[in-house]
């Protein structure tokens, strides 16, 4: 069985390691570079279950100029370097599995320019995705890739995140426009640019979009934007049978209705969500959608999709079409993970994230809910089913190997069963190290491709080593 725990060792040595700290503290000052045992912990972990691995420093640049110049002292003396957002991550990104220095970039946090005429704007990479759309708020446009958490748009962007929206507005692959880069040797570059469009050359943009710090740090982003629509409505339907509700999401799509959003939940994370945000939904499969548009043609979307949830057993329809509504609505959906804790308090959350073709989304639900049902263990399924997403939870003691060891079992067949029906070991978390044993399986000998191309970007892997491939 493959494993999903890395230890953690430490490449460089104790001299070479105070000489770079040294230099880092006479290019950012004593404030600006942490050694605090609280600060490296907190840098060495994410939102998932995977252990604490921090770094032996950690620091916080304001510029790429900076960005460029610690990276140039770390590679001097081989150091390892990690780029970190939010923190966010869920499968081990920002662990620094060999030591070195993490590079904070939240308070590179400016929006550097919007232009409305244009749809786009630049941001530095700690700009998060909710401090940008506040920013936006009095243009009327907006920024609509939300995996729920207020990530950074860089960390999204080195994750290729997508979210809840990505069934209308794509991933941050079809958003992000141009990239300002710092690259293992220090050199600045930058990407892409601001057309639609371009023939020249090798997209490096979208080489860089879900490298996750392997290949080169990115700092600053320019990404598409949007105006917002219309008119906006929300529903919440539940169903009798979770079959019925994957057949009205297939249904729905081959009938390319536009779709905004179509979220699935299975009962036990209603069950979760009703206890952690006191609501009072039925506890059943649901699904929840949101349309974008005209008035009217909102209106005719949602009379069609309860059309078809209705003929596969969905009923009890909840609208919500005020800001007010829609908010809370989706602020449940989005506190699922906390929510779905909260059924086994002191529990960690295994967490999977697979995608299929929309035609087998049906099966591989079905197989998996099926295996979950043999297991000991208790865990919930949600997903952003309108692009043939969705998320297994597994609830674990993190201090019993066996529970640990069955969740990984669980995991591992999800994994190939969504790989063997044309799918991928992830749909928008990403690889970090958690998902690394599964590479090989997904890609075959494109993987050494991969490999050739960190080794020709970051020939000595200091760039978030261990995470992606292994060199």
């Amino acid at each position: 069985m493959a494993t999903i725990v890395a230890p953690q060792k430490h490449r460089v040595s104790g001299s070479a390691l105070e000489a770079a700290v040294a230099e880092l503290k006479q290019l950012l000052g004593d404030e600006r570079v942490s050694t605090a045992q609280a600060v490296r912990d907190h840098h060495g972990r994410d939102e998932s279950w995977h252990p604490t691995m921090p770094p032996d420093a950690v620091i916080f640049p304001e510029t790429t100029e900076e960005v460029a110049n610690a990276v140039t002292i770390c590679a001097a003396y081989g150091v390892p370097v990690i780029p970190y957002g939010t923190g966010t991550s869920l499968e081990g990104h920002v662990a620094a599995l060999e030591g070195g220095v993490t590079i904070d970039l939240q308070r590179m946090n400016k929006i550097v320019r919007v232009s409305p005429e244009d749809l786009d704007c630049t941001v530095q990479a700690g700009v998060t995705r909710k401090q940008l759309n506040e920013y936006l708020r009095d243009t009327g446009l907006f920024f609509p890739i939300d995996p729920g958490a207020d990530a950074s748009l860089g960390g999204m962007s080195a994750t290729r995140a997508s979210g809840t929206n990505a069934v209308r507005y794509g991933t941050m692959r079809e958003n992000v426009l141009g990239l300002t880069v710092v690259l293992a040797d220090g050199r600045i570059i930058k990407t892409g640019g601001r057309a639609r469009k371009s023939s020249a050359g090798y997209d490096l943009t979208r080489l860089f979009v879900g490298s996750e710090g392997t290949l080169g740090i990115m700092t600053e982003i320019t990404l598409r934007l949007y105006g917002i629509p219309e008119a906006m409505s929300a529903a919440v339907c539940s169903f009798k049978t979770l079959e019925g509700a994957v057949d009205t999401v297939i249904q729905v799509m081959q009938s390319s209705i536009p779709m905004a959003r179509i979220e699935l939940l299975d009962d036990a994370q209603m069950d979760a969500i009703n206890r952690y945000s006191k609501l009072d939904y039925p506890v059943a499969p649901t699904l929840f959608f949101e349309f974008h548009g005209t008035e009217a043609g909102v209106k005719e979307q949602a009379e069609i999709v309860r059309a078809f949830a209705e003929e596969n057993g969905g009923g009890g329809f909840q609208w919500a079409t005020t800001q007010e509504d829609r908010s809370r609505l989706w602020n449940a959906r989005h506190m699922a993970y906390y929510a779905a804790l909260g059924l086994r308090p002191g529990a960690r959350g295994l967490t999977s994230d697979v995608c299929v073709p929309i035609s087998e989304l049906a099966r591989c639900i079905h197989e998996t809910k099926a295996d979950l049902a043999q297991s000991s263990l208790q865990g919930t399924l949600v997903g952003h089913v309108g692009d043939g997403n969705f998320h297994m939870l597994y609830l674990i003691d993190p201090d019993s190997p066996a529970e640990i060891a069955e969740a990984e079992a669980l995991h591992e067949r999800l994994v190939h069963r969504a790989i063997a029906c044309g799918g991928t070991c992830t749909g928008e978390h990403g690889v970090g190290y958690g998902k690394i044993p599964f590479m090989q399986a997904e890609h075959g000998p494109a993987m050494s491709v991969m490999r050739q191309l960190k080794r020709a970007f970051d020939p000595s892997n200091i760039l978030n080593p261990g995470k992606i491939v292994k060199i």
